[in-house]
């Protein structure tokens, strides 16, 4: 996989020359901590630097992909560094980044594949996902919150 701190300005570029020079994916991530606050409708925000991540087949000529970049951005490469990954379970690999998360005094969101920390506590059983997510955004949270507060006993 190659990293490459480049500016927003170049990301499409640099996005379609390594796609066609053979990448499988391309991620883009931030490279100088600056904050996107939630965006309007129908926009993207990138960061002002970023990393352009590509990965690569392994038997790709590394040195061939770094000439080939150079030549036709017709510019020097900025900061780069090639790293190898450890072949893994990709489709399950995510999970590893997901943990049960405590809302509240006694609410947990567990996702299926983890053990419920407290299994005296609320422990609501939800896979992260497009629709819920992990619970982490703040409306979500204090939602989880206020909800944890009310009195529910006797009630139907």
């Amino acid at each position: 996989q190659l990293h490459i701190d480049i500016n927003r300005d170049a990301e499409q570029q640099f996005e379609q020359i390594l796609l066609g020079l053979g990448a499988v994916s391309v991620t883009l991530s931030d490279a100088s901590d600056q904050a996107i606050l939630e965006p309007g409708v129908g926009q993207t925000p990138l960061w002002n630097q970023l990393t352009l991540s590509a990965l690569f087949p392994s038997d790709t000529d590394t040195d061939t992909i770094l000439l080939q970049l150079c030549a036709q951005t017709g510019a020097s490469l900025p900061t780069w560094r090639w790293e190898t990954l450890e072949d893994e379970v990709w489709e399950t690999r995510w999970q590893n980044d997901f943990k049960p998360l405590q809302c509240g005094r006694r609410l947990w969101i567990c996702p299926s594949w983890c053990e419920p920390p407290r299994p005296d506590a609320v422990n609501l059983q939800l896979d992260p996902g497009l629709a819920f997510g992990t619970g982490t955004h703040p409306t979500t949270f204090l939602c989880l919150e206020w909800l944890e507060g009310l009195v529910l006993e006797g009630k139907t």
